[in-house]
């Protein structure tokens, strides 16, 4: 029997777009494009990502501008300011890291399956998503799965050991 699958929605955060080009996180990173390639997954990002993307090296706004159309970008609404700002109040991430808290509300607002980042220090660890999610449990909303693209690629190319 086979299971239809649905494509996974993922919010990428700035640093999934620049490790596009990362010889650290290249390989992972293109590998995540050609499963999106293949349908398994729906990219989405945010307004926040297109502002901190301007700064970036030409290759990787352009590489946001070719993924990317309007109607994958996510706006900050007045629901993910304040949800933002109950995670700033609760201490998830310090206060020069505010941008990190507002990627998780976008995400949590729109109920997308995953955040993606290579953001170790400030999104992509236990504590941090232990922490937002006691928030979204408190407000109301799901929680959020914060990954990096390592624990997405695996186990989506075809199942031959089975």
């Amino acid at each position: 029997m086979t299971v239809a699958m649905h494509a996974l929605s993922l919010y990428l955060d700035t640093s999934v777009i620049g490790g596009y080009y990362d010889a650290e996180f290249m390989d992972d990173t293109r590998a995540l494009w050609r499963l999106r390639e293949a349908g398994r997954f729906r990219f989405v990002s945010s307004v926040i990502v297109d502002q901190e993307i301007t700064g970036a090296p030409v290759r990787v706004r352009e590489l946001m501008a070719k993924t990317f159309t309007t109607a994958d970008m996510l706006p900050v609404t007045t629901e993910a300011l304040e949800l933002t700002g109950h995670y700033m109040a609760q201490k998830v991430v310090p206060v020069d890291y505010t941008d990190d808290a507002r990627h998780v509300a976008v995400c949590s607002v729109a109920r997308l399956d995953y955040l993606v980042s290579w953001n170790f220090k400030h999104l992509a660890n236990v504590r941090r998503e232990a922490g937002f999610n006691a928030v979204n449990v408190l407000q109301g909303y799901p929680p959020v799965h914060i990954v990096a693209p390592t624990f997405l690629i695996h186990g989506h190319d075809q199942e031959k050991d089975l």
